[in-house]
Parts: C-alpha cells; sequence; structure tokens
C-alpha cells in the first residue's frame, strides 16, 4: 500500500496574511498578444512601471515575462524610469499567456523552524490553474509559474489536485480563510469535488482550520466572484467589506447578503468578525460590460497599501477608510480605469513572496 505524504500543513506550514512581511512582489507582465485588453493594451504596460516604481522602495520585486522579445521590451521601458530601485527589480524569462499573477502565480506557505529539522521555512504551493474555468485558451504557460519559480528559487512545492486561484481566497494568517461558494464551488473548476473535500485541501495546503463561506461577487467580474473584489481581512479579527448604497444597482443585494453572513461569522477561536463597510466606486462600463471595478481589489505591501481609484467621488471616502485600516502604512491611490479594463485591478496582478519572519500587525 502506497503511504500517502505528509500535507503542507501537517509539516507546520501555513499562508501567512498579506500584511506580514514580504521578502517581495511576483508580477507576470502583459503581453498585446494576450486575451486581456482587446482595443486597449496601449496604456497597459505602464501600470506595470508604476507598481515596480511603488514597490522596489520596499522590497524585491520579480517580474515574469514570456520571451526575449518580450524581456527586451519591458527592459526598455524599465530604463525609462527614475524612481525604479534597480537592484530590486529582477526579470525571469518563463513564458505566460496573460498577466494575472495573483491567480496563477506561486502562493507561497511559511513553517516556524524546529530543532534538528531541515525542512524548508518556506514553500511554495502548485495548484492547478485553468484560466476561471477554462475561460481563456491557452493557459498552460500561467499554470506552469509556480513550477518554475520553485525551481529558481531553490524551494519545495507542493501540487494540488485542486483547481485554485489566488484570488478566490483571503485569510488572517492565524487559522481562518475567506472564500466565495460562486468561485469554489462552480462546476467550471472542481465538478468533482464536494465542499467538504474543497474545504480539506484547502486546510491540508494552507494550514487553516476555519473557512468562512460567502455568496456571490461583483458584476462584471469574470471570475465568477473572487473574494479579492469583495471582502478582505485588513486584521486577525477584522474585515472590510463592499456594501452597494444604491438599491437600484446590481450589486446591492449580493454585497448586503454577504454583509448579513459576515456579522453572523467566527473566527478560528470563535470570537466575532469586527466588519468594516466600504463605499463601491459606482458602475463603470467599458469593452460592451460593465467593469469588475471595486476598491476591495487593494494591495498590501511593505509599509504601502496600494488602493485602485477609478476617479469617482467614493476614491477619497474609500481612502480615508483603508488608512485607518492600516495607520502604520502609507496608503496610495492609482487610477485604475484602463487596468479594470482587463476585468481587475491591483490585486488581481501582485503575489506576494512572505519573508521569514515575525507577525506583523
Amino acid at each position: 500500500m502506497k503511504t500517502r505524504p505528509p500535507t503542507p500543513a501537517v509539516l507546520g506550514y501555513r499562508m501567512p496574511a498579506e500584511w506580514e512581511p514580504h521578502e517581495a512582489t511576483w508580477l507576470t507582465w502583459p503581453r498585446g498578444a494576450g486575451a486581456s485588453f482587446p482595443g486597449k493594451f496601449e496604456p497597459v504596460p505602464a501600470y506595470w512601471v508604476k507598481l515596480a516604481e511603488l514597490l522596489s522602495p520596499h522590497e524585491v520585486v520579480h517580474i515574469v515575462v514570456h520571451d526575449e522579445a518580450h524581456e527586451e521590451k519591458v527592459r526598455h521601458l524599465l530604463a525609462k524610469s527614475r524612481k525604479l530601485c534597480r537592484s530590486r527589480v529582477l526579470l525571469h524569462r518563463f513564458g505566460c499567456n496573460e498577466c494575472w499573477c495573483r491567480d496563477h502565480g506561486p502562493i507561497f506557505v511559511l513553517r516556524k523552524s524546529r530543532s534538528q529539522d531541515s525542512a524548508s521555512k518556506i514553500a511554495i504551493l502548485d495548484w492547478h490553474y485553468n484560466a476561471w474555468g477554462g475561460k481563456y485558451p491557452p493557459w498552460d504557460l500561467d499554470d506552469a509559474i509556480p513550477q518554475r519559480v520553485a525551481q529558481t528559487l531553490g524551494l519545495p512545492l507542493f501540487s494540488s489536485d485542486m483547481v485554485l486561484e489566488g484570488g478566490s481566497i483571503d485569510v488572517n494568517g492565524r487559522g481562518t480563510l475567506l472564500t466565495t461558494e460562486s468561485v469554489l464551488l462552480n462546476k467550471n473548476r472542481n465538478p468533482e469535488l464536494t465542499k467538504r473535500q474543497i474545504e480539506q485541501r484547502l486546510c491540508e495546503h494552507l494550514g487553516v482550520t476555519h473557512i468562512l463561506w460567502l455568496g456571490d461577487g461583483i458584476a462584471g467580474d469574470d471570475t465568477d466572484g473572487h473574494v479579492d473584489d469583495i471582502t478582505r481581512f485588513v486584521g486577525p479579527r477584522t474585515v472590510i467589506t463592499c456594501i452597494e448604497d444604491d438599491p437600484a444597482d446590481e450589486n446591492h443585494a449580493p454585497l448586503l447578503e454577504n454583509l448579513k453572513r459576515l456579522r453572523a461569522m467566527r473566527d478560528q477561536d470563535g470570537q466575532p468578525l469586527r466588519v468594516i463597510e466600504l463605499p463601491m466606486p459606482g458602475r463603470l462600463d467599458g469593452r460592451g460590460q460593465r467593469l469588475p471595478a471595486s476598491y476591495a481589489n487593494f494591495y498590501i505591501a511593505n509599509d504601502i497599501v496600494l488602493v485602485p481609484t477609478y476617479s469617482h467621488r467614493n476614491d477619497k471616502r474609500a481612502l480615508a477608510i483603508l488608512q485607518r485600516c492600516f495607520p502604520k502604512r502609507r496608503v496610495v491611490a492609482v487610477e485604475c480605469t484602463d487596468l479594470v479594463w482587463g476585468l481587475g485591478a491591483l490585486h488581481c496582478v501582485t503575489q506576494q513572496q512572505p519573508a521569514v519572519g515575525r507577525l506583523r500587525h
């Protein structure tokens, strides 16, 4: 009888919260040949230059590029920047299909060191990736990126038989995970798995013990409703969740339902969550549809929080709320009207690599 190898959780690994210290941020540079920005690619690469400029003073920035020609274009654009910490920006010619690194990139897990234990303190999880239920083929190069990162960094790799995108989960680093039924229970991901089996795999690989299920995501989200567009942990027991004030807006009812669920939820210790409401930026249309514009798609980095804005009257209100959530970090607005044309924003294009260190509040 074949012995099943120990799971990451059994070995002591856990997925840390995003606010814990980072070693680096991973990005995948967009390609004009991709499917993400139909008819509006020209302004897009500037976002990746800006991300490298904003992040590199605080942590290493790893950038995945497609091939030699793509790398040359990226280096040319970065060379024009005067704000870049060049020694902290590293390019990797792995090959890529699209730019949404949150979903196809490496998810890192940490473990505490033990005496006489030579196992790595950090490892990478390799979930299956199928471009949000097979919507945008091909995705083979993106699916292989976690393996390439593990090889490059010389880190252990734990593979799962389950489809999972990074934007579909959010953790508090203490044992609780947030997700949505509309994504993880969608038959276009893991039709052969039950809810209980999905929860088991999340616990085994991410080191969580408590899973909180929200319902639907926001209109226009082609991922089927990623949690990083609606509700995020901003502290061990604190979540921020989007609310649409206009009862006539199609986002009003599903976001209100999620709010009701959150107010009845408890964390891994049985304690109620502290729930903070975040406004929505109203309706934003493009490419013949509603775009999934949301302030919840922010990215927490070392010392800063990057927040998408949309030239809407609620921008200042959202920034003020998030600044109160992160008083020790500088909240930076990034105008994302052109970026969300690709149906994602700042959190969707970033993936954190945690540093081996103490919990940071």
